[in-house]
């Protein structure tokens, strides 16, 4: 630990997971939780902020309280949009290819392209951008300070052009199939929305266990949230086309123009990734409640 010049410890806060300082899914996690937070400004209180001046770079805010970023905001970016491309191409592709060869992926299929998708992603870039992949991830995880809200509109805006490009990409190698691949609802409006609520929840439930518990077991993050991706699906694919998340919806509804029902699919993920995110924070285990954690390994060494 850095000592001050009058030899009194100086205590640093670890980086979070999934901020700049420390990717979501990462070898090193740490529990943002469980540190003393009373070197931030009346503990962050988020919204209205308090604008740094620019005489004073340091002044602690809720956009510039989380650690100095080791990697630039660039490369974050840019693995950002090519895991999104990755996963809606893929996502959007199984459905396409069922549609365009008379049920030949089935539902399992389908699920299968989703949650593969999901986990190669998190283990090939996790390192790097924290591999949100989806805007509602990345709005709730800003809520509740995992991630500085500075950084959210450039994420989304990674997320959707990214979404976009994918579905374009699919237009135009199976024209005319790319209905197959739009997220539109056979059921109610409300049986939708619930469905795409709890669905949405179990899986940020999930992630936020993976990726800011240091008592969970984080090397397997992408398979777990790979694994629910998929669960997910086949339970609500039939119905809704398990969405979970809103530029899997919003890439393919501008490339085939069909917006039916688009609002759904932009509230209920949303909302979902709030409640899950909110309810593992509340029901996670202290520090004082039970062991200390277990050394963590990584799949890159």
């Amino acid at each position: 630990m850095p000592e001050s010049e009058g030899g009194t410890p100086v205590a640093s806060a670890p980086a979070t997971p999934g901020t700049p300082g420390g990717p979501l899914f990462s070898a090193q996690r740490v529990d943002s939780m469980s540190y003393d937070r009373k070197s931030m400004a009346a503990r962050c209180k988020c919204l209205p902020v308090t604008v740094p001046a620019w005489s004073q770079p340091d002044t602690p805010t809720c956009f510039t309280d989380f650690p100095t970023p080791d990697i630039s905001l660039t490369r974050k970016l840019g693995a950002e949009f090519v895991g999104t491309f990755i996963l809606i191409f893929a996502a959007t592709a199984g459905p396409i290819v069922n549609q365009k060869y008379d049920g030949a992926e089935t539902l399992i299929g389908n699920a299968a392209c989703s949650g593969l998708a999901v986990m190669i992603i998190i283990l090939s870039t996790g390192h790097i951008s924290g591999a949100h992949l989806n805007p509602s991830l990345t709005i709730a995880f800003a809520f509740l300070r995992h991630f500085p809200w500075v950084h959210v509109p450039a994420y989304i805006a990674a997320q959707v052009s990214a979404s976009i490009c994918a579905s374009f990409a699919l237009k135009g190698v199976f024209h005319p199939f790319m209905s197959g691949g739009v997220t539109v609802p056979s059921v109610t409006t409300g049986q939708a929305f619930a469905l795409e609520f709890i669905i949405t929840f179990v899986l940020l439930f999930v992630v936020t266990a993976v990726a800011t518990d240091t008592r969970a077991v984080g090397e397997l993050a992408g398979i777990a949230v790979g694994a629910t991706v998929m669960l997910n699906i086949l339970v609500a694919g039939t119905s809704t086309g398990a969405s979970m998340n809103p530029v899997r919806t919003l890439g393919p509804a501008v490339a085939s123009g069909n917006y039916r029902k688009l609002w759904i699919y932009l509230v209920a993920p949303t909302l979902g990734a709030l409640a899950g995110a909110g309810t593992y924070t509340v029901v996670k285990l202290r520090d004082t409640e039970s062991d200390p954690p277990r050394p963590v390994r990584s799949f890159r060494r």
